[in-house]
């Protein structure tokens, strides 16, 4: 019975945590600019692809392979300082107070600009680095081989949660992000800069986003159509724990990446459409999501 268990959540949680990374940076952006990013999967997209390429070129230039590890990182950093105060200045900004069609129709835009941007950069061959995946190896327990790349992600999203609960909670800026998440209008009027708080919001998410898309890199590699599987498989997580909710994330994420995985163990033929099932679950049982709340509408 343990050997079924074990590699299942072990599998469950490793495919848990690449979801979660997107799908809290959807989750920040929509708590604090109210806006639905249509794009966030593209940004997923582009991290793997980024660090695709870095991570081949370490190899081809003959250089210690683990640098591998902090350009993923540095992936995703690259891709969150090109493209979020950029994108949040010249058109998310534009978007805010209006209605979730108009946002949902520039950021889809968005993402069919972002979609060719990567053909015209990369391509659309499929890009494929999984030397950190190597450089960790294996461990064998109770006759079962793990890779120790799947427990270093789920680590890492362990951290995420905990970081961006502290930060929240305990830093300046987390301060200034709640006051304007409970009420844009009073902390504008109090003198917080809410522009820079959106700045750092949206970037923030952004980071986040392409930091799951590098993470997935060494176990699945770039390959085009990426973006547009992962920002619905994000809206889906979001969805199922409550738009704007992190803790909901995190839980929502590890709902769906175990379904995923108990679908492949014993009924393959649902893989695609098991997130679904579950949120078509969720949602007729809580229509705002497992932490989401009803909310006034201000008009």
């Amino acid at each position: 019975m343990l050997d079924t268990l074990i590699p299942l959540a072990v599998d469950g949680l490793a495919s848990a945590a690449l979801i979660f990374f997107v799908a809290v940076g959807l989750t920040l952006v929509f708590s604090v600019l109210r806006v639905l990013n249509v794009a966030h999967g593209s940004f997923y997209a582009i991290g793997a692809y980024v660090a695709a390429s870095i991570g081949l070129w370490i190899a081809s230039a003959g250089l210690n392979p683990w640098l591998s590890f902090p350009a993923l990182v540095f992936s995703a950093a690259i891709v969150a300082a090109l493209f979020g105060p950029l994108v949040e200045r010249c058109l998310i900004r534009w978007t805010y107070g209006k209605s979730e069609a108009i946002q949902i129709l520039v950021t889809f835009g968005l993402f069919l600009i972002l979609e060719d941007l990567q053909r015209i950069v990369f391509g659309v061959r499929s890009l494929a680095e999984d030397t950190p995946m190597q450089l960790l190896g294996s461990t064998q327990i109770g006759g079962v081989v793990y890779l120790n790349y799947q427990l270093l992600l789920i680590g890492l999203a362990v951290i995420v949660v905990v970081g961006l609960r502290i930060m929240l909670t305990k830093t300046r800026i987390g301060r200034l992000v709640t006051a304007v998440v409970a009420d844009r209008e009073m902390a504008q009027s109090i003198g917080i800069n809410t522009n820079r708080v959106f700045i750092l919001s949206f970037t923030l998410g952004v980071f986040l986003a392409a930091l799951g898309g590098a993470l997935a890199t060494p176990t699945a590699g770039a390959a085009p159509g990426l973006g547009a599987e992962t920002m619905v498989l994000a809206f889906a997580v979001a969805a199922i724990g409550g738009l704007g909710q992190i803790e909901g994330a995190a839980l929502a994420a590890i709902i769906v990446g175990l379904a995923r995985v108990l679908a492949i163990y014993f009924a393959p033929s649902l893989d695609a459409v098991a997130p679904y099932i579950v949120m078509l679950v969720v949602l007729l049982v809580r229509p705002y999501g497992l932490f989401g709340q009803a909310a006034t509408r201000r008009i």
